[in-house]
């Protein structure tokens, strides 16, 4: 028990979609099973996630049963979808606020399932301290090519309905509606009972944000993340977008944010190091008035939403690994205007920055080949190209 403990030691305040590590560690102890992380900060307690049996989507006879009569009035999940169930005392760091959540959307038979879509609960196979990083095969590359195109192709169409006054869960229903289109399911929904298709993070939303009734506004910034589920094996990739016209200090922090994030890409290959990537970051970032994220981590991906190796946004000395061909794993940095500190709303999942200031971030599903890096979520000859990355109308930053 000691071992696992000390090789877990960075993951004291780290989450991993929505799982500590005091979570993790339960988990390979048999105290329980992986439950949504625990607020790092002093927060109003939280409505325990048993209530909503196997997911945002089960009814209240999931819920402890009453000797009174239940007729007329609404189960917990009501209530919670409703926006009725937030702690009233819960202090929200900036102008985002929660709205009203539709109904699960449903996955159409013949939909190929990860592990955890109907339970929940993901595997922790490739988590665990003496699990090795994945050497995908020719044939297992070539499919996460495939789920790369695909995640690739919905975040680009996702990306087209931003506007003023587009809903959140207008986003998350064409994600969704794309993937039952393209046979893929859509990684994010059940996953750890996350509600939703695809995460839509605004302003200072860090990440996870759930889509709602929460309109999008001239002048906000959203990061929207897409992962799919193909043929077995997942891609994962998210991207920032604007709303109409922002500020300068938004625009800077968005290209402060693409180039670090390019710059790490860049120093992949066979024989670098993992532990390498958060410094190439945070150095970067740091210079030019920035923090990033250290409570957040990129992954392993696959067969595996989440899997070893686990990378660190900022500047550290951990075992992490070297980078061999046929490794696959995720970048993305979220890189914070203020302080980096963050508050976890009463939904457990959206993180906001404490300070209420704006966040940004990038993500690639990228590949170790012998002589360097692919992206497999890489835009696409049809992917519109944003001016951060156009060198003729980036910033100078």
């Amino acid at each position: 028990a000691i071992i696992p403990l000390i090789s877990f030691a960075f993951f004291a305040k780290i989450f991993f979609w929505g799982v500590s590590r005091d979570s993790l560690m339960a988990g390979i102890t048999g105290m329980s099973p992986l439950t949504p992380a625990a607020p790092p900060f002093q927060a109003p307690p939280r409505r325990s996630m048993a209530c909503f049996g196997k997911g945002f989507g089960a009814s209240s006879s999931s819920s402890p049963k009453s000797k009174k009569s239940s007729k007329g009035r609404k189960s917990t999940i009501d209530r919670f979808l409703s926006g009725r169930d937030i702690p009233s005392n819960f202090r929200y760091t900036g102008s985002i606020r929660p709205g009203v959540q539709s109904p699960r959307r449903t996955v159409k038979k013949g939909i190929q399932l990860p592990e955890y879509a109907r339970s929940g609960t993901p595997s922790t196979k490739g988590i665990m301290p003496w699990d090795k990083i994945e050497v995908k095969s020719a044939s297992d590359i070539d499919k996460m090519r495939v789920s790369g195109r695909i995640a690739r192709e919905i975040l680009d169409e996702a990306g087209k309905l931003v506007k003023p006054g587009v809903k959140t869960d207008e986003i998350d229903q064409l994600v969704h509606e794309l993937c039952m289109e393209k046979n893929a399911y859509p990684s994010p929904l059940n996953y750890n009972n996350f509600p939703k298709s695809v995460c839509t993070s605004i302003n200072e939303v860090i990440c996870h944000g759930i889509p709602d009734s929460t309109e999008l506004k001239e002048g906000d910034i959203v990061n929207i993340d897409v992962t799919i589920f193909h043929d077995g094996f997942h891609g994962d990739c998210s991207e920032m977008f604007v709303v109409g016209e922002t500020d300068e200090a938004s625009k800077r922090l968005i290209q402060v944010t693409y180039n670090a994030w390019q710059e790490a890409i860049k120093y992949c290959k066979p024989g670098a190091k993992y532990n390498q990537i958060g410094g190439i970051v945070e150095r970067y970032v740091k210079k030019r008035g920035y923090s990033t994220s250290r409570d957040f981590v990129a992954h392993g991906i696959g067969r595996a939403f989440h899997t070893k190796p686990f990378i660190l946004h900022y500047d550290n000395n951990e075992n992490l690994g070297t980078m061999e061909p046929g490794h696959v794993f995720t970048i993305e940095p979220m890189i914070c205007e203020g302080k980096a500190d963050h508050v976890l709303w009463p939904d457990n999942w959206t993180a906001t920055t404490k300070d209420g200031k704006r966040s940004a971030q990038f993500e690639h599903t990228i590949l170790i080949t012998k002589d360097g890096c692919e992206p497999l979520t890489k835009k696409l000859p049809s992917s519109p190209v944003q001016w951060w990355e156009d060198p003729d109308r980036a910033l100078k930053v």
